[in-house]
């Protein structure tokens, strides 16, 4: 059976990934981002396999453009399936992270998916059914050095995933929470660097062997910290989780 699934952040990583694997299993995708100019990829498997895929604007720190896209997609849907998968990644030690960067991660990983969970719980509560599926990270359970604000946002999203699924099943909804590990998306490329995090900053140079030490890690790293994580005092998890990495500074 299919169904229409709406993604946000479909410019590029899972975002694209998903809307295409979505509409190739024949489902209806409403594929988002702030530009869609941005998505020849997305555009050009669309009419070379003929999925059924749309692209729609969507700025998720845009409430006006939030209601607009969901509107839009309700009219041709309704949505079955909503994938709150649109987020940035701050770098930095919290020391250098201002004021300014620190608003810019939480609006959009944070108030950003409020927008367009306030605009399309409505129609789905009214219908008594629906799927939400909330893209969170590893980082939302463990936070990482130099990642902290992404940490903390996604820790954030983390309790309103939790929060949501009993507040919404009464009403037929699902809500579900996915949390990758590292994997070899644009998300790193595309991060927001703190202004003050150069390589003038202390923490440069740890930073920069933290990365070298955690970009051979793949999916499985986010099991293993998790599992690490619940099972383990914090001393013996920082222990585990150094020596995984051979991290000592």
């Amino acid at each position: 059976m299919s169904s229409t699934v709406l993604i946000t952040g479909c410019s590029s990583g899972f975002g694209l990934l998903m809307g295409l694997d979505f509409a190739r299993k024949g489902h209806r995708v409403f594929a988002t981002m702030r530009d869609p100019g941005k998505a020849a990829g997305l555009a050009a498997a669309r009419d070379a396999e003929g999925l059924d895929l749309y692209l729609l604007a969507l700025d998720i720190l845009d409430e006006a453009s939030v209601q607009a896209a969901i509107a839009a997609a309700e009219a041709a849907g309704p949505i079955d399936v909503l994938i709150n998968n649109a987020g940035i990644e701050v770098r930095g030690p919290i020391e250098e992270c201002g004021d300014a960067v620190a608003r810019r991660q939480f609006d959009t990983n944070v108030f950003g998916t409020l927008r367009v969970l306030r605009a399309a719980l409505p129609p789905m509560r009214a219908r008594g059914r629906g799927t939400i599926v909330n893209i969170s990270s590893i980082a939302g359970l463990v936070a990482r050095p130099f990642g902290g604000l992404y940490s903390a946002s996604k820790h954030a999203l983390e309790a309103i995933t939790e929060a949501l699924h009993y507040e919404v099943a009464p009403f037929g909804i699902r809500v579900l929470l996915v949390e990758p590990g590292q994997y070899a998306t644009q998300l790193l490329d595309n991060a927001v660097t703190a202004v003050a995090f150069t390589p003038a900053s202390p923490y440069w140079q740890r930073s920069q062997q933290f990365d070298v030490k955690v970009r051979a890690l793949a999916g499985a790293d986010a099991h293993m910290a998790a599992e690490a994580h619940r099972q383990l005092s914090f001393e013996q998890y920082e222990q585990a989780m150094r020596g995984a990495i051979d991290w000592w500074d």
